[in-house]
């Protein structure tokens, strides 16, 4: 646990992805306390971590916080509430998404026809239906949240929504200070994917973000992996400057032959990935192409069971 600036902590732990670690906040509450941000991955010795972090601490965890429904954040609510008794806060669009991928397992159930449709290995997508059920016994969120919407206030904190990483993303800002979960990270691009029952647009959806946040007064920026970001504004513009590079080069790859998002991957992420950071990249590329439809500058063709993509005429 690091004192980033009175009243905010920082609690780091390892993880088993394609990203080694995760971080959560902890936020003095206005009335003594702390106000918990995200709860790290539902390991099997997550509460022995969660216990040994309460007890350096001066003051209960009075609420927690939940930015987006991804396993690193949302999947040790569960063990923290039942260690401190705090109540879960999450996004009302972020927590249906939940129950619809972790609870009912529907949007898992989808996702095999999903990969296929999109042209990705048969290989990849076994290794994925042996995932996707490992994942979902590390996530224990919690049932009946308090729902947080756009406006609504935590202890002082305003509540904003910023989908593109994920629909519900939510964040909290307060005194110039943006608890921004993956809507901003330092040293890498959030992905932003496109997945089924998910918003058709998630990258206009997270450059709309992008601008919501550059236009906000912030001095520092507290995301959900690597540094703290000291100049949230002018992140915010890089990551606008990249996507922006990334649709040259996604309108690069078409042409007037069919190609599937998996093909335009390949070209967009040349290196060779794991699995699961080729369906990241899958789902990354897909956003960028039907951002590029719903704007003309791509067309998409159906046929066959499969998903391709042209260059506009």
């Amino acid at each position: 646990m690091v004192e980033l600036e009175s009243g905010i902590r920082r609690v780091t732990f390892a993880l088993p992805l394609g990203i080694d670690h995760v971080h959560c906040y902890l936020l003095e509450d206005s009335h003594g306390g702390w106000t918990l941000v995200d709860t790290g991955l539902g390991l099997p010795d997550a509460a022995e971590r969660w216990e040994s972090i309460l007890h350096a601490l001066d003051e209960p965890i009075n609420r927690i916080v939940i930015t987006h429904f991804h396993p690193d954040h949302v999947g040790a609510a569960a063990d923290v509430t039942a260690l401190t008794g705090a109540p879960v806060h999450q996004g009302a669009e972020d927590y249906d998404q939940c129950v619809r991928t972790w609870g009912e397992l529907r949007v898992p159930a989808r996702m095999p026809g999903y990969l296929r449709t999109h042209g990705i290995p048969e290989s990849d997508v076994e290794a994925f239906e042996a995932e996707a059920e490992a994942f979902s016994q590390l996530v224990h969120f919690v049932r009946d949240p308090e729902l947080l919407r756009p406006g609504d206030e935590v202890d002082g904190w305003d509540v904003l929504h910023f989908p593109g990483h994920a629909d519900g993303h939510i964040a909290l800002v307060r005194n110039g200070v943006l608890a921004a979960g993956d809507t901003l990270l330092a040293s890498i691009t959030p992905n932003v994917g496109l997945y089924p029952d998910s918003r058709p647009d998630p990258l206009g959806d997270y450059l709309e973000s992008l601008e919501r946040i550059a236009g906000l007064d912030l001095r520092l920026a507290l995301p959900g992996h690597h540094a703290p970001i000291a100049d949230p504004t002018a992140r915010a513009r890089e990551l606008i400057g990249h996507h922006g590079a990334r649709l040259d080069q996604t309108t690069a790859a078409l042409d007037r032959s069919p190609k599937t998002a998996y093909d335009v991957s390949l070209v967009l992420f040349p290196d060779e990935l794991p699995p699961v950071l080729r369906r990241f990249a899958l789902a990354e590329t897909r956003a960028h192409l039907e951002y590029l439809v719903f704007r003309d500058g791509a067309s998409r063709v159906e046929e066959d069971g499969r998903v391709s993509y042209l260059a506009s005429p």
